[in-house]
């Protein structure tokens, strides 16, 4: 309509009411005051009896519009406070189900394994524990023909909102990523992953993992908690074996100055060792964000070498400075050590108060008949393991550990 609008083809726009027409004040009243009268455009509100060719209703308009934003704005705020008090519940404020799990047919808000999709997820766990990348398991995924979640869910007559592609065995190295870094597989549910800007702006925004809300044991997992966090530290620092299966020593541990991504290893077998180099992950062949930064693999081992024997040289020839000099940046370690434990306590205590104010919530919603028994026990198991075997164990272990990081002069040695 707006094209039309604006290729001279609309001569007058009528609409039921202004909610109708749009509940951003600023601009319907860009569209209504200026755009449409310039382009010679009539505008009807049928409700609010707005005709800007007789000028009736035309100086209401602005705070109909403001009333409409208004309305929106509070029915944003709504939905924001039920999804609050679900998660205060103890409750997934989500509605997605992720590939390896369905919705029980008697109870929308429990999840059961999926056996045959479950099955591919613990391919895909073990494949990366193998030492395999995303690409790699996707490539081997399609090469034993192992549907696509779209695909299997036509296949097995569930709904979805995914395109199935024209190779229904074809994985994406996203989709295998996606599966890697969820923790709901370990049992839990995980609240508060993403947010908007606003009510107006829908952008989707990634939150930092220490705010997202995690309630474990809300359904049967299908790995390990333990597999899920090993499979984090070695994505984290993977090292990826190039086509000759050459790797470097300084694999995963090399990074870019400039833009600080890691470094690419680059060898094949019309290179010579000595022809090994090192390249920024951002560069892209030009189409990166970041410029060339090229250095040879011989190279980077020799300047390593040579910091290694200069320090070497220098403890030799002056041992009392170097322990000085060491302690002293051990004692500033220790410091900032003790600072980040002075953070962990103070985290588990507000930790520990959410927990007990979460209890004796569900206390009062059992007493009152709003939750159910089973219900409650489940909950109240959750919150004591949650306190009992994490936050309180935390904090006492970051007390014990900071009594030890005294302030003293600093032995000769780290200790």
């Amino acid at each position: 309509m707006e094209r039309m609008a604006e290729n001279g083809e609309i001569g007058t726009i009528i609409v039921k009411d202004l909610s109708r027409f749009g509940r951003e004040q600023v601009e319907m009243g860009r569209l209504t005051q200026v755009v449409y009268p310039s382009l010679g455009i009539r505008f009807i509100a049928i409700q609010e009896k707005v005709d800007t060719l007789t000028g009736d209703g035309v100086e209401m308009m602005p705070f109909h519009n403001i009333f409409n934003e208004w309305y929106a704005a509070q029915t944003s705020k709504k939905i924001r406070a039920v999804w609050q008090s679900k998660a205060d519940n103890g409750k997934r404020i989500s509605s997605s189900v992720p590939f390896g799990y369905r919705k029980d047919s008697n109870d929308k808000e429990k999840w059961l394994i999926d056996e045959p999709a479950a099955e591919v997820v613990r391919k895909i766990y073990a494949l990366c524990l193998a030492g395999r990348g995303p690409s790699q398991i996707a490539r081997q995924l399609e090469k034993e023909k192992i549907l696509v979640p779209s695909a299997y869910y036509e296949s097995v007559g569930r709904s979805h909102a995914q395109k199935v592609p024209a190779n229904p065995y074809c994985w994406d190295q996203k989709t295998v990523v996606g599966i890697l870094e969820n923790r709901q597989y370990t049992g839990c549910a995980v609240n508060f992953k993403t947010t908007t800007v606003s009510y107006k702006v829908h952008k989707t925004i990634y939150k930092p993992a220490e705010e997202h809300q995690i309630i474990p044991n809300m359904q049967e997992p299908i790995i390990s908690e333990e597999q899920w966090l090993r499979v984090q530290e070695l994505r984290k620092h993977r090292r990826r074996p190039t086509a000759t299966g050459r790797t470097s020593l300084f694999s995963g541990l090399a990074y870019c100055p400039d833009c600080g991504a890691k470094l690419h290893f680059c060898a094949a077998k019309s290179l010579k060792r000595n022809q090994e180099f090192w390249r920024c992950s951002n560069y892209k062949s030009g189409r990166g964000t970041c410029q060339i930064h090229y250095i040879r693999d011989v190279v980077l081992e020799r300047i390593v070498f040579e910091a290694i024997s200069g320090l070497a040289d220098f403890v030799k020839c002056h041992e009392t400075v170097f322990l000085y000099m060491l302690a002293k940046k051990t004692n500033a370690m220790r410091q900032k050590e003790h600072k980040k434990l002075q953070q962990t306590v103070e985290q588990g205590t507000r930790r520990i108060a959410e927990i007990d104010r979460l209890i004796e919530k569900v206390f009062e919603q059992n007493a009152s008949g709003i939750l159910s028994d089973e219900r409650f026990s489940k909950m109240l198991q959750s919150y004591e393991k949650d306190d009992a075997g994490g936050f309180r164990q935390s904090k006492d272990l970051a007390g014990s550990e900071a009594e030890g990081y005294g302030f003293k002069a600093a032995a000769p040695y780290p200790a």
